[in-house]
């Protein structure tokens, strides 16, 4: 069965998210918001959504960071009985009129990670769209593959049941760190993906949580815990390469 729903983390995009939440339902996707310990201003905006059918909300009393929050929508999402989420910001910066090429591609390929590559405007900060570079070949090298083309584009469908197993079994980033350190490790779990170019403009109502110095700084430190993780399951990996 495949009963996909939209997960997206909110915290204090009050401008964007009625913009974001009607785009999903328009499209028939059911939508999950995780307020992520939002201003009351943002809080009584999801509120208002939560009234609507189709439209379920669920309150952290602490913020977790992005991925914090991701990862308690996709729990709940099993738990409401859904078989994939599609991951969305809530900013509106991912075009939301590939909505349903994804969600066909992750019926046609239930097993599969579907992953967003992104095509950027002229609205995305230069300094974020240098140091992706970086972590594009760090994942290379983290991955011993070319598989993962970008690892920071949170516009994705997961299927839920062997993404709550990693969840359980290892400790993950839940911060701007967490879309990279999934996707390697779901890669080390031999999990297929499938590639699909989107459209990405940056952002919809002004509002970014990205901190340029410390989230650089927090995803350095996940790519080297990622590197001696690959170290330990070297054997594995090329043993896997070696079989393919």
């Amino acid at each position: 069965m495949h009963n996909p729903c939209a997960v997206i983390p909110v915290y204090n995009h009050e401008g964007a998210i009625t913009t974001v939440v009607e785009a999903l339902l328009t499209r028939g996707l059911p939508c999950l918001l995780v307020d992520d310990a939002s201003d009351p201003s943002c809080a009584k905006v999801l509120d208002q959504l939560a009234l609507r059918d189709k439209v379920h909300l669920i309150r952290l009393a602490v913020n977790q960071g992005k991925g914090g929050a991701v990862m308690t929508g996709l729990r709940e999402a099993a738990r409401l009985g859904f078989s994939h989420a599609l991951q969305v910001d809530a900013d509106g910066q991912h075009d939301l009129q590939d909505v349903e090429r994804f969600v066909q591609c992750s019926r046609e390929h239930p097993q599969a990670v579907i992953c967003g590559y992104p095509l950027y405007d002229d609205s995305v900060p230069k300094g974020r769209l240098y140091a992706r570079y970086l972590t594009h070949v760090m994942v290379w090298i983290n991955t011993l593959s070319l598989q993962i083309r970008d690892s920071m584009c949170g516009f994705r469908v997961y299927p839920l049941p062997p993404v709550l197993a990693l969840i359980d079994s290892a400790k993950i980033g839940k911060r701007m760190d967490f879309d990279s350190d999934i996707l390697v490790r779901l890669a080390w779990r031999n999990l297929p993906m499938q590639w699909l170019q989107t459209k990405v403009h940056y952002p919809l109502d002004g509002v970014s949580h990205f901190r340029l110095f410390h989230d650089n700084v927090l995803i350095s430190s996940m790519h080297t815990r990622l590197f001696f993780g690959m170290l330990l399951r070297l054997p594995v990996i090329l043993w896997r390469r070696w079989r393919a």
